[in-house]
């Protein structure tokens, strides 16, 4: 099947909007293009006055702007899924994904789940997951924008046997194309096709006001392109410039994303995120350091006991290390690090810390342990101590270390390869997780533990054998610039979910650097945008049930 993702600018005036959207949609079916993804909000600027203002310039159902589309896949006998706010028969108005096929019918449609920022005053989140939808050139499933900076709904489409996931993006950052895109059609083996803007992405008259508001450059509030097809292995095969009208082709098959999908979701444990499909809540733990230094060690006993005198306080091994516990409890004696084996356990200078909850995942009893917002870290010889803070269900999604830094959590081996096991994380309040795993594929480095640090706000310490593209590990640190709606304290540069990365290389025995505890209380990339509270915790049934 030949894919096409186009880009394109959209404004204020719905007329021109549609012939342009039309004279893209020619393009890509003058060089051959079977099934075209087109942006989101094809029909106006996401940019309103008010909700009734959003209403009234919506798209209905068989009105000329959808019908004129429509008509326009019928002529070139092609798939076309575009993004349009909808003005629903029940009052509601939605972001919509729609797809109309090679006879110019509906064949499917899905609200978005995740609204961004000034999308929650105009617009309502979709209350039903989308379809994975069944044609002829495969199984395909929609989103839009947000709902790929999360990882829920696009697992929870490929959970339910999508093959490709098609992104249509009203975005202007640069992580977009770099990070998220490319992620989901990994960590899913997928086929993904997702087209973005260019030009400018708020009416040109308040572009100056904006730009002055958040502290970010005006040319940098305009669509970030780079559309792109991407691989179920997360290898971009196409993708467009970042400015410019394009159109960007390939050659697919997506039924190849079958038999690596089935492998790569063997290793998942359905049974223990029960948590991900319970109401959202907002953080509770106090914030842990403003720094904490930490370290990778691949060698033996001996570099360990270097990294706790050089300073870090977390120290975490590879899979399969052959440091004991015991050793390393001695490496770390006279110090206030922690160690993390390559078994997961936890060592301080007194030994092995138990874990702070049963494997049934109820509390042990007794309070949890309790430390003052922005505390430091203990004397030499402090051990920290186990426990959490039971979230409102009174269900402990995953065991949590309260250290005298921060919370920490433990992911080991294949469990790091899927986003459920972090997101359990930051459902606990962690603050930074330790994971000693194996990598086996290049994307588990280079998009995999990234995006888990950017979904779900969380300092990342990962240290494994030698892996693919020469890379054994990371660490990775949230940034301070992060919430769109107040103003950005450092330079703009386009990234907005996205952790600064200090590599592990396959030659390095000893990796030291430094995170932020504190970092993880803020989840808001955007006004009424909570990355982990505000997850589409009740349309999450698929990723508790598994593949169907």
């Amino acid at each position: 099947m030949r894919v096409a993702a186009v880009q394109y600018e959209v404004g204020t005036d719905p007329q021109a909007n549609l012939a342009a959207g039309l004279r893209m949609i020619d393009a890509a079916a003058e060089r051959g293009a079977e099934l075209i993804v087109l942006p989101e909000f094809c029909n106006h600027l996401s940019w309103y006055e008010s909700r009734e203002h959003a209403r009234a310039l919506a798209c209905r159902h068989g009105d000329a702007f959808l019908t004129a589309i429509a008509a326009r896949a019928s002529r070139h006998r092609a798939h076309v899924k575009l993004g349009v706010t909808l003005a629903r028969p029940d009052g509601r108005t939605t972001g919509a994904s729609l797809l109309y096929g090679p006879g110019g019918g509906l064949l499917g449609e899905a609200d978005k789940q995740v609204l961004m920022g000034a999308e929650n005053d105009h617009l309502d989140a979709g209350d039903s997951a989308g379809p994975v939808v069944p044609t002829a050139v495969g199984r395909l499933g929609m989103y839009a924008c947000m709902e790929g900076v999360i990882c829920e709904v696009t697992r929870g489409l490929a959970l339910r046997g999508a093959q490709v996931l098609l992104n249509s993006l009203n975005s202007f950052a640069v992580d977009e194309a770099a990070l998220h895109v490319p992620v989901r059609a990994a960590e899913n083996q997928v086929w993904v096709v997702a087209a973005n803007k260019v030009g400018p992405l708020i009416p040109a008259d308040r572009l100056a006001q904006v730009s002055a508001g958040l502290g970010v450059p005006a040319e940098w509030l305009h669509g970030a392109g780079e559309s792109q097809i991407v691989a179920p292995d997360g290898t971009v095969v196409e993708r467009a410039p970042r400015a410019g009208e394009a159109v960007v082709v390939a050659d697919i098959d997506p039924a190849a994303a079958d038999a690596g999908r089935a492998r790569h979701f063997t290793t998942r444990r359905p049974a223990r995120y029960g948590p991900l499909a319970a109401p959202g809540r907002p953080r509770t733990a106090p914030a842990g350091a403003p720094v904490l230094p930490v370290a990778v060690v691949r060698g033996d006993a001996a570099l360990v006991r270097r990294a706790a005198a050089e300073g870090a306080r977390l120290i975490v091994l590879p899979e399969g290390s052959p440091v004991t516990a015991e050793e390393a409890a001695r490496a770390v004696a006279g110090t206030d690090a922690h160690a993390v084996t390559g078994t997961g356990t936890l060592v301080g200078p007194s030994g092995p810390i138990p874990p702070p909850h049963t494997g049934n995942n109820t509390a042990r009893s007794g309070p949890a342990a309790s430390r003052p917002p922005g505390a430091t870290y203990g004397g030499p010889g402090s051990s920290g101590t186990a426990g959490a803070t039971l979230p409102r269900s009174g269900v402990v999604p995953c065991d949590v270390y309260e250290l005298p830094w921060g919370r920490l959590a433990v992911i080991v081996g294949s469990a790091a390869r899927h986003p459920e096991e972090f997101r359990l994380a930051a459902l606990a309040d962690a603050d930074v997780v330790a994971v000693p795993f194996t990598p086996r594929e290049a994307w588990e480095l280079r998009l995999g533990l990234l995006e888990r640090s950017a979904e779900n706000r969380l300092n990342i310490v990962a240290a494994g054998q030698d892996g693919p593209g020469g890379l054994a590990g990371a660490i990775l640190a949230l940034p301070a610039d992060f919430t769109l709606w107040t103003r950005w304290q450092g330079p703009f540069t386009g990234q907005i979910s996205h952790p600064m990365v200090t590599h592990v290389k396959n030659t390095d025995l000893l990796v030291q650097g430094t995170v932020s505890p504190a970092q993880s209380v803020n989840r808001l990339v955007s006004r009424g945008t909570d990355l982990v509270a505000g997850r589409p915790w009740r349309l999450a049934g698929a990723l508790v049930e598994g593949p169907q």
